[in-house]
């Protein structure tokens, strides 16, 4: 730990194993500037993080990681205040900017489990120091003191903020109480349902995104983009352009042409001026056919059966799906001779400033990254594309930009999860299942985009050879289920110039999805119900629990309606488990509609039950989405979608009339859980499909 005194401000940090000299310069980012701290103790702690209490008695952490609309802001707040007996009101969390050491990556259902220890820790220590820091002023023992309410309470009454002892506080070496973080049973915020710290900013209006940000001189600025992926310019004539009321310059980049101008309004009109001849991309002569059929030709063979089992077989495919997060890219940048500075939503602050600062030619300390929430993301921030492409701009156009993707740039330019194909046998003999074989094959990057790798650093999803390599745990490879000997290899398709990236819930939202369709086509060649068939396969008692909870609370095999049907999936990576049973009208098969989402999650201890019921809630819609709707159609070299109007996302329309979420009790530490329900509720969907219709979807979405 470190602990400074800084004007009138108590600091604790917690730095990366640093020397000295970092630490103080932590503690100089967080006490404001000019600030000169005395260190006192230095430690060993990845997550960087900085706690102030200040003298108007505000809380403020600054969080090594990016607000998309998850609520790690809140969780955060709320492991704070825990900890520190202060009112979670205030509790302020901003977003630390790019630091050169540490672990700032949003990603992997790891935010709230990385931080449950070291920021508890934190805020414990620094409860200490201010209980001491009070005892010393009245001369009392310092066992004889409570805290609540951001302040220190005497017995006989008296009572003190925690910003009028920070002076006091800040020169104590050894604290009189302990430091420990308090044990679960006296938690009585931690696994409270709340709300989130901000909500009503948000809903008024009042949190900032990139787009809200009014940097001096920073003007609107929007790419004309080639019809096919990875198009390039033949000729152009930007007269008409140019001479267009509000056009400050036009500037030609990597993946176009870019036209910076007063307002967005006049920004697009100009580009739409543009006379632009596009060379074709690469893929101008393929479309999803014949990416289909190269999938299929590119999945390894699964090799010889059990001799005298039976065979349960089942090839399925998907499609490219886009991210499409509600807020559209978008990317402030001022880069000058010497220095260069960005503000925008990134999951990978550190990777994003070294390869702004390789891009523009400076040398990473000469290039700062201010880290804004985001409207969303679900992977598609964990590539900053956009973010070097608006310091480029800035560069050539020397002044400020503001650089923003439409919809259709993200949707038909942006990284979008790969088309797969999968091929499963199980095999079964005596009534049990003594061999489960899975290999796969996805499209691969086969390319980098001028002066940075599409990918932002995010390798692709599935490895070109070998065996599967997925975020999660599956039957062919972990031992969910006690499906005796297990396999499974997988092979590539390289497209040029498709641009992956990690799609929530990454290998296990296709892999997890159609392995949990093949239990269900288990359960039936061995003619038993799916869930008593999962009961006695699964090798997870935790696993087997939310599956009984799901069941029992969604009513599992009761009477359905012609036409209707139930399903149910599981799923267990992160640390955490859940099941998801679905009910689902398709009355009318091309237009089937959820009527019923069950879910039950053990994620360990549920920091914020409210916010994992969000969650779960989300995860529900992703796979609805995906099973039955959303997608990307590539035609002749182009991806056909380019708004909500034709990416058919999951609307209100679509949602379940009925959601429910079961959180198992757990004293457990905890678990992931943003990604987590996706492989459920999408396996939940398409298994209620089955048994509502009695067919066996293979293609996914089923609207393709």
């Amino acid at each position: 730990m470190v602990y400074s005194l800084a004007a009138t401000t108590l600091t604790v940090a917690a730095p990366i194993g640093c020397d000295t000299s970092s630490a103080e310069g932590a503690e100089r980012r967080a006490a404001g500037p000019g600030a000169r701290p005395g260190v006192v103790v230095t430690g060993d702690d990845d997550e960087m993080l900085v706690l102030e209490v200040t003298a108007a008695n505000r809380v403020v952490v600054r969080l090594p990681r990016v607000e998309v609309g998850q609520g790690v802001t809140t969780a955060v707040a709320m492991m704070i205040a825990e900890e520190l007996d202060a009112r979670l009101a205030d509790v302020d969390i901003p977003l630390a900017d790019a630091r050169t050491k540490g672990n700032q990556y949003t990603g992997g259902s790891s935010s709230v489990s990385s931080l449950y220890g070291p920021a508890r820790a934190l805020a414990a220590t620094a409860r200490a120091r201010l209980v001491t820091a009070a005892a010393q002023r009245w001369r009392l023992p310092a066992r004889t003191l409570r805290t609540r309410n951001t302040m220190v309470v005497a017995p006989d009454g008296r009572s003190a903020t925690f910003g009028s002892l920070t002076a006091v506080a800040a020169k104590v070496t050894r604290p009189r109480v302990s430091s420990k973080p308090k044990p679960a049973s006296r938690h009585r915020v931690i696994g409270k349902p709340t709300t989130r710290i901000d909500a009503r900013d948000i809903i008024t209006g009042k949190a900032r995104y990139a787009g809200d940000l009014k940097v001096a001189g920073a003007k609107p600025t929007v790419v004309a983009r080639p019809p096919t992926l990875g198009g390039k310019i033949r000729t152009i004539d930007d007269r008409a352009a140019r001479a267009m009321p509000g056009v400050r310059a036009v500037v030609r980049v990597a993946g176009g042409v870019a036209v910076v101008a007063d307002t967005f309004h006049h920004a697009f009109k100009a580009r739409d001026a543009l006379r632009i001849t596009w060379a074709p991309g690469p893929l101008a002569a393929l479309s999803d056919a014949v990416i289909r059929s190269r999938l299929r030709a590119a999945v390894p063979r699964l090799g010889a059966a059990p001799s005298g089992s039976t065979q349960v077989t089942g090839e399925f495919e998907f499609a490219f799906v886009g991210h499409a997060p509600m807020e559209v890219l978008t990317a402030v940048a001022d880069v000058r001779v010497d220095r260069a500075e960005l503000w925008f939503s990134t999951q990978t602050p550190m990777d994003a400033r070294d390869s702004i600062a390789s891009a523009v030619g400076l040398p990473p300390s000469k290039v700062k990254v201010h880290v804004m929430r985001g409207g969303g993301s679900f992977g598609r921030r964990l590539s900053y594309d956009f973010a070097i492409e608006a310091a480029l701009v800035a560069k050539a156009a020397r002044r400020p930009v503001k650089l923003m993707w439409s919809r259709g740039d993200d949707l038909r330019h942006g990284a979008m999860r790969p088309a797969t194909h999968h091929r499963i046998r199980a095999s079964h003999k005596s009534g049990r299942v003594v061999a489960f074989a899975h290999a796969t094959a996805s499209v691969s990057e086969a390319w980098e985009r001028e002066g940075t790798s599409a990918q932002g650093g995010v390798t692709s999803v599935v490895a070109p050879t070998g065996r599967i390599r997925e975020a999660g745990p599956l039957p062919s490879d972990s031992g969910l289920y006690n499906f005796g000997r297990l396999s499974g290899d997988s092979g590539g398709v390289e497209l040029a110039a498709i641009p992956l990236g990690a799609w929530r819930s990454v290998d296990s939202g296709t892999t997890r999805t159609v392995e949990e369709i093949m239990v269900d086509e288990i359960a039936r060649s061995l003619g038993k119900d799916p869930v008593a068939f999962r009961r006695t396969a699964l090798r997870s008692r935790a696993v087997r629990a939310v599956l009984d909870k799901a069941a029992s609370a969604g009513s599992w095999g009761r009477t359905m309606p012609a036409g209707h049907g139930q399903g149910m999936a599981v799923h267990e990576e992160y640390g955490s488990c859940v099941a998801c049973l679905i009910e689902i009208d398709a009355t009318d098969p091309k237009n089937p509609r959820v009527t019923r989402a069950v879910m039950a999650a053990d994620v360990g201890t549920a920091v914020n039950p409210r916010g994992l019921e969000a969650q779960l809630m989300g995860t529900t819609i992703d796979g609805i989405s995906t099973v039955l709707r959303a997608g990307l159609h590539i035609d002749r070299g182009a991806v056909r979608e380019g708004s909500f109007a034709d990416f058919h996302y999951a609307r209100q329309r679509h949602a379940p009339l009925h959601f429910e979420a079961h959180i198992m009790p757990s004293k457990g530490e905890p678990g992931g859980a943003g990604e987590l329900g996706v492989p459920a509720a999408a396996g939940a969907v398409a298994n209620a499909y089955a048994r509502a219709t009695g067919t066996k979807p293979r293609r996914f979405p089923l609207n393709f």
